[in-house]
């Protein structure tokens, strides 16, 4: 697999021709316009271990069977599979890729996702943590959509579906009252759990995913009891605990800042920890990279002191974000778009786009004219770089898999790199 940046009077022939692959192979495999290629643009050219050109009579199923793979992995290698009914002669499928060893990967997602991004999604799965429910006062929980059909999907496909318990309007707004009541009330607790508990059952949930938002070095121990408790009744009727923190890494002084927690006590007691910023649709905060590798990298360094590394996941978020400059603290904000939306923005502009090799993210400026003034904006994003970090960071340390927040939109650039370096790991049988 290898990366390319574009350049000042590329084409897709002309790149094509530079790698011996098809223009419409990169055309498919990264989701792109053709005739917006942007400077500074990246497009990911994998080379398939092995290929099949498939013949009258062929289906998923023999051809799983002729080369001893599961037809996951046909979908998985093949998004485009995922809207088809029929395959046809003459076209080529991609069978493997030179992978090196098995992934965990954990998508977040709204239960009103599209069915068709599900779909297409659900093969690079192997956790689907629904952003659905919200602990409330007195230990009730209050519940969103109806999740019915991403629930029965998600098995069929052989992914667990998690709730995603958290304080957390569905809008991101965080409760801190109802946090802490919960987290100094023991009776509280036990009517939570005894309503997870029913829901679960209802609705064919294999386990909970706690997010925990508020946690610092002071309250830590709240959290302690309460994941310990809460793990104790959930491992006995059968259920997966996972715990989702939000580490609330900042830049102080150019130097990497975040909270001194003990998470040993934690990974005692969960399935694994999986560490992700959840950022939101509206942006407030000043003009950075989306995600920064370097900080990461920094908290990993810290955290592998006290956790396996094989019980952690990192996750990163799939977002872009456009300011308005000059930033003015308190009235400012960005608003999101997606990865893709944010090249095209460029392309409309004439920007190019720029790369932050300490973040690995890229950004671009551009000025936008309002009554005749020119009104600067910059837009920070993610791209096939920025996951090739993650990519490598998890490979570096060893750890257990990755998070996606969220899988909302379909980033092919982000399973293409995943799927050409590892196998998925799948722990239920697919329905």
């Amino acid at each position: 697999m290898e990366i390319y940046i574009v350049q000042p009077g590329d084409t897709i022939n002309s790149i094509a021709d530079r790698y011996g692959v098809s223009a419409s192979t990169l055309i498919q495999d990264n989701a792109i316009n053709p005739n917006t290629l942007v400077p500074g643009q990246t497009i990911v050219i994998a080379f398939p271990k092995q290929t099949y050109t498939v013949e009258e009579g062929d289906t998923l199923d023999s051809i799983a069977t002729t080369h001893d793979i599961p037809v996951m992995q046909l979908l998985r290698n093949n998004p485009f599979l995922s809207s088809r009914e029929n395959i046809y002669p003459g076209e080529t499928l991609v069978i493997s890729y030179n992978t090196h060893g098995k992934t965990t990967t954990i998508g977040f997602s709204y239960p009103f996702i599209d069915e068709t991004t599900l779909r297409k999604t659900l093969p690079n799965l192997t956790y689907i943590s629904v952003f659905n429910y919200r602990a409330t006062k007195e230990g009730s929980i209050t519940t969103y959509f109806d999740d019915e059909n991403l629930v029965k999907l998600s098995l069929e496909y052989g992914v667990v579906p998690l709730i995603m318990l958290t304080t957390l309007s569905d809008q991101g707004e965080p409760d801190l009252e109802v946090a802490y009541e919960l987290l100094l009330n023991v009776e509280y607790q036990d009517i939570q759990l005894n309503n997870l508990i029913n829901i679960m059952r209802t609705k064919g949930y294999y386990g909970v995913n706690f997010v925990f938002y508020f946690m610092n070095e002071s309250n830590q121990w709240l959290y302690q009891n309460f994941i310990t408790k809460a793990s104790d009744r959930l491992h006995q009727e059968g259920y997966y605990v996972y715990t989702t923190i939000n580490p609330n890494i900042e830049n102080v002084d150019n130097k990497v800042e975040f909270e001194k927690i003990d998470y040993s006590k934690i990974n005692e007691v969960v399935d694994d920890i999986i560490f992700l910023q959840f950022i939101w649709g509206m942006n407030t905060n000043p003009p950075a990279p989306v995600s920064s590798i370097y900080n990461l990298k920094t908290f990993i360094d810290y955290v592998i002191t006290l956790v396996p590394p094989d019980n952690l996941l990192i996750g990163k978020p799939v977002i872009s974000y456009d300011w308005t400059l000059p930033y003015v603290p308190g009235k400012s904000s960005a608003y999101s778009l997606t990865t893709a939306s944010a090249v095209r923005l460029a392309y409309d502009v004439g920007s190019t786009i720029q790369f932050d090799e300490i973040s690995q993210t890229p950004y671009f400026e551009y000025y936008q004219f309002n009554v005749g003034f020119p009104i600067q904006h910059i837009v920070w994003s993610i791209d096939a770089r920025s996951i090739d970090a993650l990519v490598k960071l998890i490979t570096e340390y060893g750890l257990r898999g990755t998070g996606i927040w969220s899988i909302m939109v379909y980033v092919p650039q982000l399973w293409l790199i995943l799927n050409s370096q590892f196998d998925i790991e799948k722990i239920l049988p697919v329905i």
